[in-house]
């Protein structure tokens, strides 16, 4: 099938991929209220279709015969965590699990870049959890440097995320 630029019709696919991806990497140790609150709060059809409908966020999804199994989302105009980033940020990149290590995330992050590109951003930033090695080593493999940390926060809760930057060419 191949990558494609998000439309509102995946608004719904979009938020239980979300779901999906988010609780299956988090929440390690079962799911209880306060996270399945969050998750089921934050990632809705109407979020996402807002969220679609934003000029300032571009979402290209992975399609495969039967829907989607990945997504990136490009969020411009954002305040970065750390001095030495730019406005343009890589705020989400998710791929079922079932299809890691099929380079869908590699394919989605090109295509994110790509649009950060066109759009003439001189570099882009995003974050992970501090406890996410395999998202560490991906980004890193892919050329992102580590340049801070900030936190990730549910109400009052806060989680020590990574901040990592790309220059762009």
């Amino acid at each position: 099938m191949g990558i494609r630029r998000a439309n509102l019709d995946d608004a719904a696919s979009l938020a239980a991929l979300s779901i999906e991806v988010w609780i299956g990497t988090y929440l390690r140790r079962g799911v209880n209220a306060f996270f399945a609150n969050y998750a089921l709060t934050e990632f809705t059809k109407a979020k996402f279709e807002s969220h679609l409908g934003d000029a300032n966020e571009a979402f290209f999804v992975s399609d495969n015969e039967e829907g989607i199994d990945g997504f990136i989302r490009v969020s411009e105009g954002r305040i970065p965590p750390v001095s030495c980033c730019s406005t343009t940020e890589i705020s989400t990149l998710y791929v079922q699990p079932r299809h890691h290590g099929q380079g869908l995330g590699k394919q989605l992050l090109r295509e994110g870049l790509k649009h950060c590109q066109d759009r003439e951003a001189k570099s882009v930033w995003l974050t992970t959890n501090a406890e996410n090695a395999p998202a560490i080593r991906f980004y890193q493999a892919q050329g992102f440097t580590n340049v801070g940390q900030t936190h990730f926060r549910i109400e009052e809760e806060a989680y020590l995320n990574e901040v990592f930057a790309y220059t762009l060419g």
